[in-house]
């Protein structure tokens, strides 16, 4: 059975409901990195060829996603707007 919202979401007046979704983007977003990093990883292992780049594609997207968490936990501002 899915979650349910116990009231109707708007992300511009519902502080909860937009820190839920901002965590919810942020485990998106690692899934891709970890499904993507992990092929390109096993293609450069089973392949003979060198892949110089791959350590610097791992590393910036790392990068990114640690910014991407910084942000959610210590820089957003989840307060209540009222209008």
């Amino acid at each position: 059975m899915p979650p349910r919202w116990p009231r109707e979401p708007d992300r511009k007046t519902d502080p909860e409901f937009r820190r839920l979704e901002d965590i919810i983007n942020f485990a998106v977003h690692v899934g891709v990195y970890a499904a993507t990093n992990s092929g390109l990883w096993i293609v450069h292992i089973l392949s003979s060829t060198e892949w110089p780049w791959l350590l610097w594609v791992n590393g910036i997207w790392f990068g990114v996603l640690a910014f991407h968490l910084i942000y959610i936990k210590a820089i957003a501002d989840y307060t209540s707007i009222e209008t």
